[in-house]
């Protein structure tokens, strides 16, 4: 067995967020008088909010836009979520055949856990990681970086799975493989643009590369 860990991504990898985020987006944009239409705001699924807000309300009002985005998310935008299919089926199964599961999320972790939990997929992950809420791990290899210390990982046994080129290049600055998933909020066309050991359409397609 070459992995024996295996990092998870969480939106857009085990869970379709986007009508919840965006939803809070908006919610957030309200207040300076900018809402846009949902489908151009999927973009935003991925990047930490912080530098996300920063391109939209400017730098000078990003940390006060993500108090406003939480204030949605975190009561009803965090279950306006729907679980990928054969996403729980994977998950058990990869976790029979003796792999140590993790997510490695920008999401911040209480979120992470409140959203793992929802979906009764809690139990599959050895640490379920996410950005800190004061934003001081909130970038890809910053959250990687973090589980890979918690589970003393061996880097060389250790495989980052996820929907966009953040996750991807979170891999590669941290020294891990990397799988990308094609059902989520990128392009095939742009994951092909970075590192990557192979590319799935499918959750069950894991089981193939592994």
């Amino acid at each position: 067995m070459k992995y024996k860990y295996i990092l998870f991504d969480l939106d857009g990898t085990l869970t379709d967020p986007q009508e919840g985020i965006c939803k809070s987006i908006n919610h957030a944009l309200s207040y300076f008088g900018m809402e846009k239409p949902l489908n151009e705001l999927t973009q935003f699924i991925g990047p930490p909010l912080l530098k996300s807000f920063a391109g939209l309300v400017g730098e000078e009002n990003a940390a006060q836009a993500v108090v406003y985005y939480r204030e949605r998310f975190s009561t009803i935008g965090l279950y306006e979520n729907q679980i990928y299919p054969d996403v729980k089926e994977a998950l058990a199964l990869l976790k029979e055949k003796g792999y140590t599961l993790c997510t490695a999320s920008s999401k911040p972790q209480v979120f992470v856990e409140k959203i793992l939990e929802h979906f009764d997929i809690a139990q599959y992950f050895t640490i379920m990681g996410g950005a800190t809420l004061d934003g001081k791990i909130g970038e890809k290899e910053q959250v990687i970086e973090m589980v890979l210390d918690r589970l003393n990982a061996d880097k060389t046994h250790t495989v980052m799975v996820g929907d966009t080129k953040f996750d991807l290049i979170g891999a590669e600055k941290m020294g891990l493989d990397a799988i990308g998933v094609t059902y989520g909020f990128a392009a095939k066309e742009e994951l092909l643009q970075y590192p990557h050991i192979a590319l799935i359409d499918d959750i069950t397609q894991i089981f193939d590369v592994l």
